[in-house]
């Protein structure tokens, strides 16, 4: 999987000024009055006929033959002369995270909506609960909340690189040792953050760092191969 998917990076990191080539983006125009985009994490954006038509014909760059991850795609929305559309509706952090949606919306029709069903659904949880922790590590916030909606858009660029790799993959070897070290380190970062954290107490204390566990658990059971452990890991080491 390693040589198909530094091959995909470096087209993925071209300099903003080189447009790749694009697909045929008019069919994804809509007929009907509304279109609905129910997400996986519950949120639902809803636009009438023209609203959506409008964003397929402003936004080619969610057709491109290669997908950039989302982070750069959406820099250069508002840094880059090949995306100079009218970008305000996407200026905020509210913003934001709708596009990545909408990136994840269309990206998701690329890749396959049934065929990568499984481990769109298993990436989403791992990097939802990967938010999680980190969250309650800070009681929560702003940026926790925003990311829970951009996720939709990290899962989907992962699965973008599965389906260029999935024919490639090299690295078949047991993972167990190397999961058990990042699992563990997991478990003693919530020790360390355990003792710095004066919010809570005693008991109360006690059962906070059970539900930490509690989270680690659920992706100890989740990261079951090398492409889990490393989406898990770079996810976790880029955001947190």
């Amino acid at each position: 999987m390693k040589t198909a998917v530094n091959i995909l990076l470096i087209l993925a990191t071209l300099s903003c000024s080189n447009q790749s080539k694009q697909t045929d983006n008019s069919k994804y125009y809509t007929t009907q009055d509304t279109v609905q985009i129910i997400t996986e994490t519950g949120l639902t954006l809803e636009y009438c006929k023209d609203e959506f038509n409008q964003i397929v014909k402003n936004h080619t760059e969610f057709f491109d033959e290669f997908t950039r991850n989302p982070d750069q795609v959406y820099y250069c929305l508002f840094h880059c002369n090949i995306y100079n559309k009218k970008n305000k509706e996407f200026g905020s952090e509210t913003g934001q995270d709708t596009y990545y949606i909408l990136y994840a919306y269309f990206l998701k029709q690329k890749n396959g909506i049934d065929k990568y069903a499984q481990q769109r659904k298993k990436l989403i949880e791992i990097y939802s609960n990967i938010n999680s922790l980190f969250g309650h590590f800070q009681y929560g916030g702003s940026y926790f909340g925003h990311q829970a909606q951009r996720i939709l858009g990290y899962a989907e660029y992962s699965i973008y690189l599965l389906s260029y790799a999935e024919n490639n993959i090299e690295k078949t070897y047991s993972i167990t040792k190397q999961k058990d070290l990042y699992i563990k380190s997991l478990r003693q970062l919530i020790e360390d953050e355990s003792e710095i954290d004066f919010e809570t107490f005693g008991k109360e204390k006690t059962e906070r760092n059970k539900e930490l566990n509690r989270i680690v658990d659920k992706l100890d059971k989740l990261i079951t191969d090398n492409f889990y452990l490393k989406m898990t890991q770079e996810f976790h080491y880029e955001y947190y």
